[in-house]
């Protein structure tokens, strides 16, 4: 049988955060994926994928692909009127999708989210597994893949050889997507800790970001004696980077989903009160996060916080207290069999 699993919306940690549905549809399905461009190189690489699509804006020309390959089934893990309508205009017998939507009629089963019901705490994963369960699809391992190529690992370590990054080091991500469209993101606090991880550590400091991260990235680490290699990775070398890290410290992000992905020691800094750490957090071997402790207005939310108060008042102290326990934790940890 063959399936199709919408995932064209939201950012990298979402369609990342997807792949555990999808290993789990691949116990019982021949299995395509159709995502945005952008996120392409999170699901090319996954191996439970006989394909993956690239949504191409056309609407008709899709939907009679899909038509074409006769799926029995289709799962949308981020609904929009649109990815409803293209399963349901291509005749997809069996349509999987979001409840209590105006465009929930145009699923066969309808899946309530957790949290229309009060659930705050289960994790995004298990509220998406929902969508495979009821397919008869389940999985013990909720934790997201992401399977680094020898090529990507071999730049990590040129890139790192060049700046004369020693191992072991300490990889900083200092922003999250929302800082590329807000010119108020503040250096002020991520500039802190990076100071705090060089002297905590002892470690050289690597400070990543995308391009549009750039500026910020080069700041802090001009003004940390650091190093920045934002806007100069594909998201599979920073994963190949993270894998090398004696520990990555992010801001609540795609990449620290990646680094928890790829099995290095992981810190997720949810800064916002409105941020919710416990659905969100990184799922990997050795993970933690810092919850918000900055009194952040009740109205304040990323998309609409006027000056990300909370990130430029960071708790160093805080972090820095749970990074010493994560490593301490990792060096009590009896050896992987």
């Amino acid at each position: 049988m063959k399936a199709l699993v919408l995932c064209a919306g939201g950012g990298i940690g979402d369609v990342l955060l997807a792949t555990p549905l999808m290993r789990a549809l691949g116990t019982r399905y021949e299995l395509v994926a159709l995502t945005a461009p952008a996120h392409r190189e999170i699901l090319a690489r996954q191996p439970m994928l006989a394909e993956v699509w690239t949504d191409d804006g056309r609407l008709g020309g899709l939907a009679r692909r899909i038509r074409a390959a006769a799926f029995d089934a289709a799962v949308v893990t981020w609904a929009t009127s649109r990815s409803a309508w293209l399963p349901f205009a291509a005749g997809v017998p069996v349509r999987v999708g979001q409840a209590r939507r105006l465009y929930s009629a145009l699923f066969t089963e309808r899946v309530i989210v957790r949290s229309e019901l009060g659930d705050r705490t289960t994790h995004w994963t298990q509220i998406l597994l929902d969508f495979g369960r009821v397919l008869g699809c389940d999985v013990a391992d909720g934790a997201p893949g992401f399977p680094l190529r020898a090529d990507e690992r071999a730049e990590a370590e040129r890139l790192l050889s060049e700046r004369g990054i020693v191992e072991p080091f300490v990889l900083l991500h200092p922003t999250r997507a929302i800082a590329s469209t807000r010119r108020r993101w503040p250096v002020a606090g991520p500039l802190a800790l990076a100071r705090g991880l060089r002297e905590a550590t002892g470690h050289p400091l690597v400070v990543s970001g995308t391009a549009a991260d750039a500026e910020i990235a080069e700041r802090i680490a001009r003004d940390s004696g650091s190093v920045s290699l934002a806007g100069k990775t594909s998201l599979g070398v920073f994963g190949a980077l993270a894998e090398r890290a004696r520990a990555v410290v992010a801001m609540d992000s795609g990449p620290m989903h990646v680094a928890a992905a790829v099995g290095a020691p992981t810190i997720g800094i949810y800064a916002l009160q409105s941020d919710e750490p416990d659905r969100w957090a990184p799922l990997g071997r050795n993970t933690a996060v810092v919850r918000a402790t900055y009194p952040c207005p009740a109205r304040h939310r990323k998309e609409t916080c006027p000056d990300f108060a909370c990130v430029a008042s960071l708790d160093v102290p805080r972090i820095l207290a749970t990074l010493g326990g994560l490593l301490g934790a990792r060096a009590e940890a009896p050896p992987a069999r």
